[in-house]
């Protein structure tokens, strides 16, 4: 599985990504992995419960 236009990767959450998740909810939909590198190497999210 790779980035596309329905999924994308982010190393850390943002509170920018809200406007992702409004253009999922507008288009086709979509999917936001949170944790995981541009190449798709699994990092894991630092103080997941903040």
């Amino acid at each position: 599985m790779s980035e596309n236009q329905n999924i994308e990767w982010k190393e850390s959450w943002r509170d920018e990504y809200l406007k992702w998740i409004c253009g999922f909810a507008n288009a086709q939909g979509g999917k936001i992995y949170i944790g995981k590198r541009d190449d798709g190497t699994v990092i894991g999210v630092i103080n997941s419960k903040k």
